[in-house]
């Protein structure tokens, strides 16, 4: 049996683990912290403007220009793994753009009242960042991809429907990890997306992107890897948790040693060749 401090010793090696990870990727992108921005959110299809949206830059060092990379966070908001993509994004070369969806709106999160700010109103986000990036003498105009995982999932999947036209804008590709898909409405992927998800999720059930995806109008726009042991937020390397989601209902949550460095390579692989 485990006594107590060898519990309070593994936490404590645990966290330093963390922060040693953390270290070696700010490092990796020069050791420059993000900035803060604020840009407007733009109308664009069924999706009304928001309020005027903060965010942050992860910028790599020199002057650029840079291929870019949108990274729409979790129903926790901004955290500390919106800064950990950041700096891995930008330790391959890419400017980022992380927006901060909810605090704008009057909420930190949404995990458990999803309704207050859905994916298809952070569409006029990722629109407003668009445009943003597009005034950016260090962004490459057209050569912006997009990454987000759970509820940022959802919205690149959004934000992938040729119904908006953000192609047009230069969005060019979307990752979305573990998203909750939409058979009904989000068939109309009009650029390249990479859909990674867990087969043991039970909060976003991979049976439903399954279902969207056998009904895309452009199969071939779309690559989807399924992970037969992976549960919602297979690549957030922390203990393995509940959380409750909406009406309470308690979710399971932890990392995959298999799934996340396979996901993380595709990520960039996809990303190589959609900006690159």
């Amino acid at each position: 049996m485990i006594r107590g401090f060898e519990i309070r010793w593994l936490a404590i090696r645990w966290l330093a683990i963390r922060w040693l990870a953390m270290a070696v990727l700010v490092l990796s992108a020069g050791g420059a912290a993000a900035q803060s921005v604020a840009f407007p959110s733009i109308a664009v299809g069924s999706s009304a403007a928001g309020p005027e949206i903060r965010g942050w830059i992860y910028k790599p060092s020199g002057p650029g220009p840079f291929p870019a990379v949108i990274l729409a966070h979790s129903c926790s908001g901004t955290s500390q793994h919106t800064d950990a993509w950041g700096y891995r994004l930008v330790g391959w070369g890419y400017l980022v753009l992380a927006p901060d969806s909810f605090n704008p709106r009057g909420t930190r999160a949404v995990c458990t009242t999803p309704g207050v700010v859905t994916p298809n109103m952070r569409i006029a986000d990722i629109a407003g960042a668009l445009d943003f990036l597009a005034t950016r003498p260090d962004a490459i105009r057209g050569k912006v991809g997009i990454i987000g995982h759970s509820h940022g999932g959802s919205t690149v999947i959004r934000a992938a429907q040729k119904s908006f036209g953000l192609a047009q804008r230069g969005l060019a590709g979307g990752v979305a990890y573990y998203p909750g898909c939409n058979p009904q409405f989000d068939t109309g992927v009009d650029i390249p997306l990479l859909l990674l998800a867990g087969d043991k999720d039970d909060w976003t059930p991979a049976d439903r992107c399954r279902r969207m995806v056998a009904d895309l109008a452009r199969p071939n726009l779309v690559e989807a890897v399924y992970y037969p042991n992976a549960y919602h937020s297979f690549d957030a390397m922390a203990r393995d948790r509940t959380v409750p989601g909406a009406g309470g209902r308690m979710h399971q949550l932890a990392y995959d040693s298999a799934a996340a460095p396979d996901a993380e390579a595709r990520t960039k692989a996809f990303f190589a060749r959609v900006l690159r």
